[in-house]
């Protein structure tokens, strides 16, 4: 299982403090926001390798970065060619270039790099195991206001989703799904021309969104929260709560 980490966007909402430095490398504490998230990721046993997508702008930092790193997986770096937030190619198209430059033909763990988590993915990985198909998060969010801003799905009695809307105007439940997802490798021809077959190409929930029309999809119900780093204040917020003041560097 390949661990795609989808970091090509340009984080305009931080202003200055992003402008220059990719917001995955940002320090909270002693580590960077991708490095909470890779520690954990790397001691998973059916993951082999992380492959971390980012764009022209900043892939010489990352390329940096990753050769300061000891991970017992190796760690690749994708450069996605573009070099402004108006010419990115959006989350879904991201992935498939890592998939067509790396030719990937496995299992993926695809998740978003702007995130601290309060559980392992190692569960997510084990569930995935279990329902033998591709798999999304969800967890309940009370606020109608937050579920108008995000995927919201439906699920049976066996976690299977039934439904998925982006950003309904009126929810169907208060299961909303977060960045994180894994496909498998039976599913990769589906996401290879899905955005040839009209999926939405700039939030890796549009892919979500397509493929629980097409095939089975399963939601495993996150046994612990997560902290979203969107905007500045969110990101003085997690520095202040895990363990210091805001700094761009990441050694």
């Amino acid at each position: 299982m390949k661990n795609i980490v989808i970091a090509a966007g340009y984080a305009t909402r931080l202003g200055e403090l992003t402008k220059n430095f990719p917001k995955p490398l940002l320090k909270i504490g002693e580590n960077t926001i991708l490095g909470r998230m890779l520690d954990d990721i790397d001691r998973i046993p059916e993951i082999d390798e992380h492959i971390i997508i980012t764009n022209h702008k900043f892939a010489g930092i990352f390329e940096e970065w990753a050769s300061k790193q000891s991970y017992t997986k190796p760690v690749t770096i994708v450069d996605d060619g573009t070099e402004t937030n108006d010419t990115r190619l959006g989350a879904v198209c991201d992935l498939l270039f890592a998939m067509d430059k790396l030719k990937i033909d496995d299992d993926m763990l695809v998740v978003a790099a702007d995130n601290i988590l309060f559980f392992s993915f190692q569960e997510f990985v084990d569930f995935a195991k279990e329902k033998g198909t591709s798999c999304i998060m969800c967890h309940e969010q009370p606020s109608i206001e937050k579920l108008q801003r995000t995927g919201v799905i439906v699920l049976d009695d066996n976690d299977k989703v039934l439904n998925m809307e982006e950003k309904p105007k009126e929810p169907k439940s208060h299961w909303a799904v977060p960045p994180f997802y894994i496909y498998l490798k039976k599913d990769l021809e589906l996401i290879r021309y899905s955005v040839e077959d009209g999926c939405g190409k700039d939030a890796p929930g549009n892919l979500a969104h397509y493929m629980v029309e097409k095939t089975d999809i399963h939601a495993w119900k996150m046994t612990a929260g997560r902290f979203d780093i969107g905007s500045l204040d969110t990101y003085k917020e997690a520095c202040e709560k895990f363990g210091n003041h805001p700094v761009l560097l990441y050694h």
